[in-house]
């Protein structure tokens, strides 16, 4: 799919590159696909994706909100009506298979629909037609369907509020994300991703993450996932003065000089794990940080970092990190061992 661009996601964690591979795959073929995963960890980018890097690429992504169709006006809403089909409808209008048409249909939150909700859906998915309310032709459905929950169907189904001959029909391809806590250093390289995304955007001072700052996010159980990551490393931008970034507001266990008195609640984990984990974080936010200002060269990198090229390798290898994806990144900011943050850190690890 090189020819098509990068799948625009980040992370290393095996169960994440699983569901990419699935989702690359998917992308090659027609079938309905169903993406499961908790809320805010990326499932409608996985859809979007999917669509993107598909046949269909030229052609609309129309998302929708399963929660907010109303039930009333279901039919409506998917296929559309004639004029004076019912009250109030006084012109015709196209429904989302219309309007999705030779695209890809993605319907998000599926354990929202009601179970009529459900027939409706089910009876298009068999016959791949759908008739205008208060019309007489049918016509076929050209497009794909993609749908998402965060819900454990199967339980619905056991718990008569999903039909099972539509989750059959929806299941045909799967896709799970897996929740952030289980990425392990995933969270750094994210949190990293999107702060240099900030710094970018605002073009001040360039901010960087304390290493104390590293740890709490990797210690943090993260129940809305990347969304939740995401909207956390912006509110610390903002509040932020300085450049390092030493305290999330947000998180409930830090343990910074300015969250001492939480200390003791950070204690969850053995020590020889806790340590090994602040360093895999930081190695891991030193490598991103250094390689993205000197674009992937290694020998410049290995200059500033006073590591061996070959150090530098092992590192990169054990983090599963590509040194060409930083290729032909802007530089971060200016990654000078004279820098406090980057030399004193280095030195201390």
């Amino acid at each position: 799919m090189s020819d098509r661009g990068p799948l625009k996601f980040i992370g290393t964690a095996p169960a994440f590159l699983e569901a990419l591979k699935r989702i690359e795959r998917f992308a090659t073929c027609e079938a309905t696909v169903l993406i499961l995963g908790e809320t805010g960890t990326g499932k409608e980018l996985a859809a979007r994706t999917i669509h993107y890097h598909s046949a269909r690429q030229g052609q609309p992504f129309v998302p929708v909100n399963c929660g907010a169709l109303p039930d009333s006006l279901v039919e409506s809403e998917f296929f559309g009506h004639v004029g004076g089909a019912f009250t109030d409808a006084r012109e015709a209008k196209a429904g989302l298979i219309a309007h999705a048409k030779h695209g890809t249909l993605f319907l998000d939150e599926l354990e929202a629909l009601s179970l009529r909700a459900q027939a409706v859906l089910l009876r298009f998915l068999q016959d791949h037609e759908y008739r205008p309310v208060g019309g007489t032709r049918s016509y076929p459905a050209q497009v794909r369907i993609v749908g998402s929950s965060n819900a454990d169907l199967r339980t619905l189904v056991r718990k008569n509020l999903f039909r099972e001959d539509l989750l059959f029909r929806l299941n045909g391809l799967t896709v799970e994300l897996p929740p952030l806590r289980t990425r392990g250093t995933d969270v750094v390289l994210l949190a990293q991703e999107f702060l240099h995304r900030l710094n970018q955007q605002h073009k001040a001072e360039p901010k960087v993450l304390a290493p104390e700052v590293l740890q709490a996010l990797q210690a943090y159980h993260w129940p809305g996932n990347v969304r939740e990551l995401e909207n956390t490393i912006q509110q610390a931008y903002l509040l932020t003065d300085g450049p390092p970034i030493t305290v999330v507001d947000s998180l409930p266990c830090q343990c910074g000089k300015e969250k001492a008195d939480h200390a003791e609640a950070c204690l969850c984990s053995p020590f020889t794990t806790a340590k090994a984990q602040a360093v895999a974080a930081f190695e891991v936010t030193y490598l991103t940080t250094l390689l993205r200002h000197t674009r992937g060269n290694l020998t410049k990198a290995a200059g500033i970092s006073g590591k061996d090229r070959s150090d530098l390798s092992r590192l990169l290898k054990k983090h599963r990190l590509d040194r060409a994806q930083f290729t032909s990144a802007p530089s971060a900011h200016p990654c000078d061992p004279t820098q406090p943050g980057l030399a004193s850190e280095h030195q201390s690890g």
